[in-house]
């Protein structure tokens, strides 16, 4: 069976500055997302010793660890690729990123709203968590999702297509307590090529995702 493992950083450590700085890069890729990596991994391990042995009483919390886990590197893996340093600004027509833009205004009124809105959910984060665009294939609309931890408070089916880390790692060192200034920071390295992209495979391969509408 396949393992997950950490996937190299599309950059090096200083090139998100002024907004993240080097440290920071470092310790989270590093340290945090590897650490995810391992606890997903090592969960599977665990998992298949309970089948194997039939001991099913730590299976609660097994499976807890498994979507805590495997979220964070899921969620983390995106984040390196939603950022670059020659990003910011808002998606549009003439970058080549138009129908991105089209849906963003289509399913929150205006980027300024759309904006506004993601960044309220990613600064007002009880504890640890994300602010997510997603795409919901049910309905075929962008949403905003405030997600807890890496794995809770989210739309069953739903494809992030771009992730603001609002735990205190990603941003601690830097910003200290001011969460809405580091929010604020991350318009400034979207990388919206990246989002174009993964919005247009989400909507590619919506009609995977759900057996039924």
């Amino acid at each position: 069976m396949a393992i997950y493992t950490l996937p190299e950083l599309p950059y090096d450590y200083a090139a998100l500055e002024p907004v993240i700085n080097p440290q920071i890069i470092e310790l989270h890729h590093d340290k945090h997302h590897a650490a995810y990596v391992k606890g997903a991994n090592d969960t599977l391990e665990q998992l298949e010793e309970a089948r194997d042995k039939e001991a099913w009483g730590s299976i609660n919390g097994l499976e807890k660890n498994l979507a805590f886990h495997l979220s964070g590197h899921i969620l983390h893996s995106i984040y390196w690729h939603n950022m670059t340093g020659d990003g910011g600004g808002e998606p549009l027509e003439k970058d080549g990123v138009g129908e991105l833009a089209d849906a963003i205004a289509e399913s929150f009124g205006s980027f300024a709203k759309f904006r506004t809105q993601l960044s309220k959910a990613s600064a007002t984060t009880q504890g640890s968590g994300w602010g997510v665009l997603a795409y919901e294939p049910v309905s075929g609309r962008l949403i905003v999702e405030q997600v807890y931890d890496h794995q809770g408070n989210i739309g069953q089916g739903s494809v992030p297509i771009l992730v603001f880390d609002a735990w205190e790692h990603a941003f601690y060192l830097q910003y200290k307590n001011q969460k809405v200034d580091f929010v604020e920071a991350m318009w400034r390295v979207v990388n919206w090529q990246d989002v174009a992209k993964r919005y247009a495979s989400a909507k590619e391969r919506a009609h995977n995702l759900l057996l039924a509408p």
